[in-house]
Parts: C-alpha cells; structure tokens; sequence
C-alpha cells in the first residue's frame, strides 16, 4: 500500500523537477550557481541563487523518493518484477541525472551533456511514471488471482 504512495509522490516531485529545470534552462539560469552541489554561501543560498538552488534541493529530493521506493518494490512480497525492473532502472537513471547535472555544470553547460541530460530525464521520468502504474495495480492483480 505505501509503495503506490511512495511510487506517486516521486512522480510528482520529477515532474516538478523537470518543469524547474526547464525554467532554469530557458532562463539561461544554469551556471547562476557555479559550485556543484552547493552554492555560494553553502547551504542557504543568497536571493540570486535561490532558483538554481530549489532545483537541485527538488533533485536530492527526487533522488531520495526514486531509491525508497526502489527499495520498497524489492523487499515488498507482493511486488512483481516488473515493477522492481523499472523502479531498478529508475534508480540507475536517477544516479546518472545527478552526475550528469554535476558534470553540466563543471563543464560550464556543454551543449551535448545537456541534451544527453534531458535525454535521460524522459527515460527516468517513463521509469517512475510505468512504476507508479505497476504499483496502483498490484492490489487490483492480487485481488483479480484470488478471485479466480
């Protein structure tokens, strides 16, 4: 029961990352916040760094939800291996955004790095997306097999 909701906020909490990114991208905001991972003044950014900065607290964020539940999908009994499969796969893509994120920005937003970025972000964001279906079926499944 938790993993659907576990499954679900770091659905949503991606999808608020990729539209902050995107802002942060088409606002050419990318390297407003130089150091990698955290800005000037360390924690709590100044005002001019506070965009780039609440991208990368919802990323850490993101990151944290997508492993919980990784590791929810493989230790609950009721799960299938599908749903392991892909929340597996969501955590290896989730791993790469972050390095990749840290890589944009010490190599100064190279163009190739961060359409590879993006390209990551949507297989990450189908990962978690097919996850939080496989996980609001589980019960339906299991109920359906019990039934028959």
């Amino acid at each position: 029961m938790i993993l659907k909701y576990l499954s679900l906020a770091s659905l949503i909490i991606l999808y608020s990352l990729m539209f902050v990114g995107g802002y942060v991208s088409a606002a050419g905001l990318g390297l407003t916040c130089p150091d990698w991972p955290l800005c000037p003044n360390g924690l709590l950014p100044d005002d001019e760094y506070f965009i780039e900065w609440m991208h990368r607290l919802i990323a850490a964020t993101t990151g944290a939800l997508i492993i919980a539940t990784t590791v929810g999908a493989w230790i609950s009994k009721d799960s299938y291996l599908k749903i392991k499969i892909t929340s597996a796969l969501a955590t290896v893509f989730v791993i790469t955004q972050i390095t990749l994120g840290a890589l944009v920005i010490d190599m100064k937003l190279h163009a190739v790095l961060v359409a590879i970025h993006l390209g990551i972000g949507v297989l990450l964001f189908a990962m978690v997306l097919l996850t939080t279906l496989f996980a609001f079926r589980m019960g339906k499944q299991k109920s359906i097999e019990t039934k028959a």
